[in-house]
């Protein structure tokens, strides 16, 4: 090995030693406590070290996200396996608002909070959702190929799918659904029925 891939290999393994220590510090002691100098003093090295790989706390945080989203290709990949197009579809909406319901924080971080994407330029398309999107675009496309939706654009159907998961999801982690007095199992149920309902009336 040459000394430039040594110094990229060491560069890499730099990166990923920052980003398991973002991770492991915003998922437990949550975003204000997770900056720069606390993951320095962490993995023990000067904050100016940290600087020379990330340039502010918003660009560390995309990473993360980037590696929260990789969790949600995972779980899509265990969960989401069905030749039929519709059955999939349903497949990727449960496993999409379990992800969520299960990993508040990281969807959160995901889907929420705005600082990770203050790192993207305008006009520059956000890649970190990029691969998981795809997932539903293709499963919809195929749906509309076989005249199984009342959509005619996948695109559109992509959206009011993602809007539908993403409003379930959003209003369990920020714990709105208590002002219906459901919580536990209860709020299962809900969820569960609400998916199925919504895809009853989007089906021809």
């Amino acid at each position: 090995m040459g000394i430039s891939e040594r110094k990229e290999r060491e560069r890499q393994e730099m990166r990923t030693k920052i980003i398991d220590a973002a991770t492991a510090m915003f998922m437990t002691e949550g975003y204000e406590k997770t900056s720069i100098r606390n993951i320095a003093e962490k993995i023990e090295y000067s904050p100016a070290t940290l600087y020379l790989y990330y340039k502010d706390k918003d660009e560390l945080l995309y990473e993360v996200q980037k590696q929260a989203f990789s969790k949600l290709e995972e779980a899509f990949a265990r969960e989401v396996n069905s030749t039929d197009p519709l059955e999939r579809l349903s497949q990727i909406c449960h496993s999409y608002v379990h992800f969520g319901k299960d990993n508040p924080k990281m969807y959160d971080l995901m889907f929420m909070m705005q600082a990770p994407m203050n790192t993207i330029k305008e006009n520059e398309p956000w890649k970190n959702n990029k691969d998981s999107f795809v997932v539903l675009l293709d499963c919809l496309t195929e749906c509309m190929e076989k005249d199984l939706l009342r959509f005619d654009d996948a695109m559109l159907a992509a959206f009011s799918v993602w809007a539908m998961g993403h409003g379930l999801v959003s209003l369990n982690v920020s714990c709105r659904l208590q002002t219906m007095n459901m919580t536990g199992a209860n709020v299962d149920v809900l969820i569960t029925t609400a998916i199925d309902q919504y895809l009853k009336q989007i089906k021809k």
